[in-house]
């Protein structure tokens, strides 16, 4: 189960905890053979992540999974703060009409481990639209191989008005 986050460290990226941010950067190594980033000596790897300008973000382990985690790209781009985005259900990140499509996809990805080339409409807390792509999704797992959830990491988006991508 996921770690919970809380407090003024949470929004920072310290507060995600080095375990979660070990399975995140572990499970995208071992599932895909190369780093998602590249690990410095000196920089904890939540620092790392919260940091990155590359998209990176996970959910938990719940029937509907709840986002766990979001870097600040992720918060930027969703525009909303840690507590806000770590409460919501991972599906209401997708516009209603596309989440059975979404289901589907999540669906593959626990069988296969991940997929390297998901495409796709999300929507942010203020309703505007944009297109993810080439984005990675991979199944997450702890230290001991128990499922931990799933994360994905994206750097290439576009926003769309309100008909494009329908």
């Amino acid at each position: 189960m996921s770690e919970a986050l809380t407090g003024a460290d949470a929004g920072t990226g310290a507060g995600m905890g080095e375990r979660h941010a070990a399975i995140i950067l572990d499970s995208y190594q071992k599932l895909l053979g190369k780093p998602l980033l590249e690990r410095g000596d000196k920089e904890s790897a939540a620092e790392l992540l919260f940091g990155a300008e590359l998209v990176v973000l996970s959910h938990g382990t719940q029937p509907d999974p709840v986002l766990n985690y979001g870097n600040r790209a992720a918060l930027t781009l969703w525009e909303m703060d840690w507590e806000a985005f770590t409460v919501i259900e991972s599906k209401h990140t997708a516009e209603p009409m596309i989440q059975a499509e979404r289901q589907r996809f999540l669906e593959a990805v626990a069988k296969q481990g991940y997929i390297d080339d998901y495409s796709g409409i999300r929507i942010s807390s203020s309703g505007r639209r944009f297109r993810i792509e080439e984005a990675v999704v991979w199944n997450l797992f702890d230290e001991n191989g128990e499922y931990y959830g799933q994360a994905a990491a994206f750097a290439n988006y576009t926003f769309v008005d309100g008909k494009e991508g329908l």
